[in-house]
């Protein structure tokens, strides 16, 4: 029986490197590997590149490795709440690649495909299509994007097998499925590992084949960006 099961986080990152590149999946801060990420931030590893639909917030998420200055270069939709982030970027130290969100899942899902490049009415007019090829298609411009791959991908999920096996759960399917096919070794953090043959084959969003390594998950504070509340009224808010 396939058994990609590991016994702790230390194997499941055994041979990430300095000057790799890393696919980190969730959106915003949903669905984030937050065990994969904790343990790289504790190595002694520098010269990253990160792609990711954000580049998580102060003091956490991957906001952990940019206060170590891990990452070389960040590939991201958007900053999110961090002022390290921010002031890497404008010093110099952080070479920045922002992609429109919907041209970074298809990058991504392009690379697991195994399709090399593509063109995208995404960004036509704009910075980001600067030095980018341009064709015509019914009319419209479109520019040429060219797929993502990586070294390592780290994913998150709400349930999974030792068979890698995914199923993810709400927002948390909006980059996480489409980065675990794009790593050459993909790690996948679970909530609940369940047995073989337990998952309903029709909810299966990630089949195993994707999966390298997948280990259970622990104590996940799964934080969000910004909480906005109104001042309290008759002890309501």
């Amino acid at each position: 029986m396939i058994n990609k099961l590991v016994k702790n986080i230390e194997e499941a990152l055994e041979g990430a490197e300095s000057n790799m590149t890393f696919m980190v999946g969730g959106f915003g801060l949903s669905g984030i590997p937050e065990n994969c990420i904790s343990a790289l931030s504790k190595k002694d590893i520098f010269g990253l590149t990160c792609i990711s639909n954000n580049a998580g917030i102060d003091n956490f998420g991957l906001g952990l490795l940019l206060k170590r200055k891990q990452i070389k270069k960040m590939v991201s939709s958007y900053v999110g709440e961090n002022a390290e982030f921010e002031r890497q970027m404008l010093s110099g130290e952080l070479e920045v690649d922002l992609i429109p969100q919907g041209s970074l899942a298809e990058r991504c899902r392009a690379g697991g495909a195994g399709i090399p490049a593509f063109f995208t009415p995404a960004g036509y007019g704009t910075e980001v299509a600067e030095g980018k090829e341009v064709r015509e298609y019914n009319g419209k411009p479109h520019i040429l994007e060219f797929a993502l791959t990586a070294d390592f991908a780290f994913v998150k999920a709400w349930k999974g097998d030792a068979a890698g096996n995914l199923i993810f759960k709400g927002t948390a399917r909006n980059f996480n499925p489409l980065m675990a096919m794009a790593g050459k070794i993909t790690v996948a953090e679970v909530e609940e590992l369940v047995s073989v043959g337990e998952l309903d084959p029709n909810q299966i969003h990630t089949p195993g084949i994707f999966v390298q390594r997948i280990l259970q998950g622990k104590n996940y504070e799964k934080r969000i960006e910004q909480r906005t509340v109104r001042k309290k009224s008759n002890g309501v808010r």
